[in-house]
């Protein structure tokens, strides 16, 4: 199973931004490379997915129009950019992969996964 690892979380201030990272141990041609949350006492939420093949992407309406998600292929590196930051955003962010390739809306699709990485949005 390919190996993730998040970066880049932490504290900001509401209307703010952030970016996190993806970093997988391989490439991973034909997976989809989700970022899913979870804050306290919440289902699991996935806020944003994209597919190394086509580059499709898929987010929910709750984030469109703040969460953008990218790739480097090269760096076998998944970003999540997120702006306007609210403290509804505030949990702890996975990013995981989905061999399947089906950027799927469900987070019990996705077959590997990270540590995770807090992100708190707080004054």
């Amino acid at each position: 199973q390919v190996q993730l690892v998040e970066s880049g979380g932490g504290l900001v201030q509401p209307g703010g931004s952030l970016t996190l990272s993806c970093a997988a141990s391989e490439s991973t041609p034909g997976y989809a490379i989700g970022w899913i949350r979870q804050a306290p006492g919440k289902e699991r939420e996935v806020v944003s997915c994209i597919s190394t093949t086509h580059g499709r992407t898929y987010s929910p309406d709750s984030v469109k129009g703040r969460f953008t998600i990218s790739r480097d292929s090269a760096k076998n590196t998944v970003y999540l950019q997120m702006n306007n930051l609210g403290p509804e955003d505030t949990a702890v962010y996975y990013c995981a992969a989905d061999q399947w390739e089906r950027c799927s809306s469900w987070s019990t699709d996705y077959d590997s996964w990270g540590q995770g990485i807090q992100v708190t949005v707080s004054s």
